[in-house]
């Protein structure tokens, strides 16, 4: 009998266990000891790589991967099947990966993914979603848009001048390393006085890269290799945007990149980091001039009152949350800034962005770009950033989402693209794709994506910065197109502006004829706006960290013949007075043509009016596109004022199918008139989470204050929605909170117990949501509740440890006291010598199921790669048993041996040995 107190917890589960509340995007953990996890059987073992740790509370489920997973945008994210379950914690090798389990099932073990981008990462080569297998029909283009009158992709008068400036490097909250001070900029020349100032933010990609074609994500690049310049991949744009007069800068984000495993992705650093670019620049406008870079002293001077950001991929998630920094102030010790505002943002282009946070500013005009292929991003959950606002706040920015057919994540990035890159580069949709091939006629060329996407941002800008209207048909719906983006087929829709709110589903409606539908995972199907049989995902849907989250839905229509009206009745009445026409955001399933709709108002007084029919036909789809997309129908109400109707009070949208049969999906009605009105800039109350790291204690129970912080005074009561998940229990209950003026915490209470018993950290998750006259910044924290008590002393106990072959060798693994948690044991095997107990001496299911090995070729346990022996103490319980079964072969052969050693903490791991002997039994 042998003692061993300290033990390395980490082993395999059979898959009976549950997940809810996934963990946050992206908190830090460090690198843990290699291990092999059982493979794949009809027990339920997990496969290959997988692995589940700790008890009844506390389990995390952790994927390994034998090499780093490349650093993207859309990060890791984990399913079971086609349902998603979280975005796994990751470590900082990139290696290791996990995810809090509660209470919802995760499935058959054989269902367990990895996926990046849509991608397997666990199971090389396959690509596929398991239950969306159909393939679609090669897609043609939609119609060619009657062209804008005015066309921003066209240059402006001005020459350029390009130019680099460094600066000392920062330090960022929550960020080990100094974070770079790099960019490059872009200037008009033969200009005079202040000019505009456009800041680019590229997104997440690796940082490093070596001559013989590695890359990586570390920071700083150690020797023999060099920083990916991705700041450089939009000289395109700003060449574009500095021939029309506007001082443009791209800075580099190499080191937040290589540091974003914290709990929002990044998003705050990347704040900060432009926010300290346009603090430099505001110096360089005014007294500091004489000590600006060279390059920027011979620009024109910035108008700090004129900014414009661009971000792409979690660019766009970091300058989203720069546009609320700046207007709602970050809690300093989040803050890698912390000085005045000293500049205006006056719009943001989101370009492929992320939305971890789903926390749009609802008053700062935007444009979005939805690449219709994107291989990263793929369910285009950037949407939020339009979808989001709706509500928030007085609505009067203009919140545009522009759809692109056939552009990829990457191309958007010249140094993420092949051809044209300095590192390594790749076509993130280069798989074999009926929509996105390259080559097919719906896929772009890397320069028709980049000339269009060149094309949008002069767009926003000249709208948003420089208030020219006449680009906003191209940006509101209005199915204009610029002819220097040909041959993209560009679609746009949009929220704000001049629209005034008329029906949406997120309000209180009642639907007859068709039904409120869920965009969001709801465990009842029957519930939801979408259901797995279909080709793609929706834009609109896309999750968010808890699921079902209330207070998003759409109207779902499905006829099989025409003319079964479905009525949509507002509680209240609506006012479309002023509207020129209704406007509706209307699904269709892609590849679809000829869905026809009549349209008709009904008023309080019961008097109804019908308007004109629309059509729509569906985008270009496949099952990898994300192409079931609102698009822009606009209803003229001049029938509605000829037939008398009281446009002041509206209670009824009705829509009647007249083509055959057919789906589609009523995202929102507005009323709608020409025009851009200003936006003047608010304040509003803003809540931001932080997390609170606490010890167990060793008795008596404690409640702690999980940080819910609220700053900002704002007008009146705001309204968020809070989301507080049990890690116990699994569950995640939800409450709106009144923010009220003069607050300054939101009450989140947690009761702690103290105990003396081993068990793992406990996380209990907070997110919190917008949902009236408030912003979020961080949008996830919580309460961390260590561990304080020592992993029991282990005993190990030879129950048989000779027998004769087709018996089983057994232990007895004995814990000192009981853990709250399941505390796993691995040994590993070690070579004999001699005679060696081998694989075809062992039982062949149990080598297959539990090692995912066979027997052939015949080969010692010892020289098995990775191989190890698994038992785990259930939580709650002393002991338990592990055992190697033997087989009777029937060949005269010699005693054979087996050495196994328990694993310890120490490097190399060092712990008691156990020899087995196996008698020949022929």
């Amino acid at each position: 009998m042998i003692r061993f107190g300290r033990i390395w917890v980490a082993a395999a589960a059979i898959l009976t266990t549950v997940v809810g509340s996934p963990a946050p995007a992206a908190a830090q953990q460090t690198a843990e000891p290699r291990t092999t996890a059982p493979g794949v059987g009809s027990d339920g073992r997990l496969p290959s790589g997988w692995r589940i740790t700790g008890g009844a509370s506390g389990r995390q489920l952790v994927w390994h991967s034998a090499d780093p997973v490349p650093l993207t945008d859309s990060g890791v994210e984990f399913y079971s099947g086609d349902r998603f379950l979280g975005r796994p914690v990751a470590a900082k090798d990139q290696r290791t990966f996990r995810l809090d389990l509660h209470a919802a099932r995760l499935g058959r073990a054989t269902d367990l993914q990895a996926r990046t981008g849509g991608r397997r990462l666990d199971a090389p080569g396959v690509t596929e979603r398991p239950d969306k297998r159909r393939t679609a029909p090669a897609a043609t283009p939609p119609a060619v848009l009657p062209a804008n009158p005015v066309d921003p992709g066209e240059p402006g008068p001005y020459g350029t001048t390009t130019g680099e400036y460094t600066l000392p490097a920062v330090r960022l909250p929550g960020l080990d390393a100094p974070v770079e001070m790099r960019a490059v900029v872009v200037a008009p020349t033969g200009t005079s006085g202040r000019r505009p100032l456009a800041l680019f933010l590229h997104g997440r990609h690796e940082t490093c890269f070596t001559a013989d074609g590695d890359r990586f994500g570390a920071w700083p690049c150690p020797s023999g290799s060099k920083p990916v310049p991705s700041y450089r991949g939009y000289l395109r744009d700003q060449k574009l945007l500095a021939s029309q007069g506007y001082v443009t800068v791209s800075v580099s984000a190499n080191g937040v990149n290589a540091q974003d495993f914290v709990e929002d992705g990044g998003a705050q650093a990347r704040s900060s980091l432009v926010r300290l670019h346009l603090a430099r620049w505001a110096d360089w406008a005014g007294s500091g001039r004489s000590s600006a870079p060279a390059v920027v002293r011979n620009a024109p001077p910035g108008d700090l009152s004129r900014v414009l950001l661009a971000g792409h991929s979690r660019g766009g998630e970091g300058v989203n949350r720069a546009a609320m920094d700046s207007l709602s102030r970050p809690p300093a010790d989040q803050d890698g800034y912390g000085g005045p505002v000293r500049w205006n943002i006056r719009g943001t282009v989101l370009v492929g962005p992320t939305a971890f946070g789903q926390n749009p500013v609802p008053d700062v005009p935007s444009m979005t770009i939805l690449p219709g292929c994107d291989g990263d991003v793929t369910d285009l959950h950037g949407q939020i950033y339009v979808d989001g606002t709706r509500g928030v706040s007085q609505g009067a920015a203009l919140h545009s989402a522009v759809y692109m057919v056939g552009a990829n994540h990457n191309f958007f990035n010249s140094e993420w693209t092949p051809g044209q890159a300095t590192a390594p580069a790749e076509d993130d949709a280069a798989e074999p794709d009926p929509v996105c091939a390259p080559g097919s006629a719906t896929r772009l060329t890397a320069g028709q994506q980049q000339a269009a996407g060149a094309t949008y941002v002069a767009a926003a800008a000249r709208l948003f910065v420089a208030g020219d209207d006449r680009v906003r048909p191209l940006l509101d719906g209005s199915n204009r197109r610029a002819p220097s983006a040909d041959p993209a087929r560009v679609l746009t829709h949009a929220v704000g502006g001049h629209r005034t709110a008329a029906f949406l589903p997120n309000t209180p409606v009642t639907v007859d004829g068709g039904r409120l539908c869920s965009a969001v995972v709801d465990p009842d199907p029957a519930t939801a706006c979408l259901t797995p049989d279909g080709t793609g995902d929706s834009p609109h849907f896309a999750e968010w960290e808890t699921a079902p989250e209330p207070g998003r839905h759409a109207v779902a229509l499905r006829w099989s013949a025409p003319g079964s009206p479905v009525r949509v009745r507002s509680a209240e009445p609506v006012s479309l007075s002023g509207a020129e026409a209704l406007a509706l955001r209307v699904i269709v399933p892609p590849n679809t043509t000829g869905t026809q709709l009549d349209v008709s108002l009904t008023d309080a007084s019961g008097r109804r009016a019908a308007l004109d029919g629309v059509r729509v036909d569906g985008l270009p789809g496949s099952e990898r596109t994300a192409s079931y997309w609102g698009q822009e129908i606009r209803v003229p109400l001049a029938a509605a004022t000829r037939a008398g109707l009281d446009l002041g009070r509206v209670t009824t949208l009705e829509m009647t199918p007249r083509s055959g049969s057919g789906r589609a999906w009523l995202m929102d009605a507005w009323g709608w008139r020409p025009g851009t009105p200003a936006v003047p800039p608010v304040a509003l109350p803003r809540v931001d989470v932080g997390r609170l790291k606490v010890d167990e204690g060793d008795s008596g129970t404690r409640t702690h204050q999980i940080p819910v912080r609220v700053s900002g005074e704002g007008q009146g009561d705001g309204q968020v929605r809070l989301f507080v998940s049990d890690p116990v229990t699994g569950r995640t209950t939800v409450r709106p909170v009144r923010i009220r003026p003069g607050d300054s915490v939101v009450d989140v209470p947690v009761e702690v117990e103290g105990n003396t018993r081993h068990a793992d950290d406990l996380s209990h998750h907070v997110y919190v949501k917008a949902v009236s006259g408030a912003v979020v910044g961080s949008h996830v924290g919580g309460l961390t509740v260590r561990n304080d008590d020592p992993r029991p002393e282990v005993t190990v106990t030879p129950l048989a440890d000779r027998v004769t072959e087709g018996e089983s060798l057994t232990w007895r693994v004995t814990l000192a006291t009981a853990a709250d948690v399941e505390v796993p044991v691995p040994f590993s095997f070690l070579a004999a010598g001699g005679a060696e107990l081998s694989t075809t001496d062992v039982d062949p299911r149990w080598l297959e199921e539990t090692h995912g090995e066979s027997p052939l070729p015949e080969r010692p346990l010892s020289e098995v790669a990775g191989m190890s022996l698994l038992a785990a103490v259930p939580a709650g319980q002393l002991s338990t048993e592990v055992a190697i079964p033997t087989i009777a072969d029937g060949a005269a052969e010699p005693e054979e041996t087996v050495r196994i050693q328990l694993f310890g903490f120490e490097e190399p791991p060092v712990g008691p040995v156990f020899t087995g002997r196996i008698e020949d039994g022929s």
